[in-house]
């Protein structure tokens, strides 16, 4: 019989396919007919931008209050951060479903630009069990675990939604 736990971190894994899955195929993916420009998206860009410093400075929040031991804040604190990358995500979704294809980068740093963007489109896919992971063992009170994967997920989310306003400001 699989235990409680090992269940939750399959779920997690599963998850975490689909969700890399979907964004793929969104952004390379055929769309149906008259859906690219069938809703105003322009403003989501800046949105998605948004969401990502929030959570940025949410994240180094969370991390001051943990050091500090207020760790019912920091708790909170990390769950707002979970829900702002979420809303991330969604918007970012919407987006790339109603415009076709991603942004080209027409700046003088291409090289630079590349790099970023490759790193950040491969952390972004590991954060996101790297996240629901280090959530979960967080909501559960294995300290022991949430503390030891924590150390790894902070500086790829962190990463992760740094580069994200670095790109949109590469971009627009």
């Amino acid at each position: 019989m699989i235990s409680k736990d090992n269940f939750w971190v399959n779920i997690i894994y599963i998850v975490s396919v689909v969700i890399s899955a979907a964004v793929a195929f969104l952004i390379l993916g055929p769309r149906p007919e008259g859906v690219n420009g069938a809703l105003d998206v322009t403003i989501l860009p800046t949105v998605n931008a948004s969401l990502n410093a929030i959570t940025t400075a949410l994240l180094l929040v969370g991390y001051i209050l943990i050091v500090k031991r207020k760790r019912s804040l920091h708790k909170n604190t990390m769950l707002i951060a979970f829900g702002t990358s979420g809303a991330f995500l969604v918007s970012y979704i919407i987006y790339h479903w109603f415009k076709a294809g991603p942004k080209s980068y027409t700046g003088d740093f291409t090289s630079l630009y590349y790099f970023i963007l490759i790193s950040h489109i491969i952390l972004a896919a590991l954060i996101i069990p790297l996240a629901l992971l280090t959530l979960y063992r967080g909501w559960t009170d294995n300290l022991k675990l949430h503390k030891k994967i924590a150390k790894i997920t902070l500086p790829l989310w962190l990463y992760v939604s740094v580069t994200g306003v670095v790109i949109y400001l590469m971009l627009y």
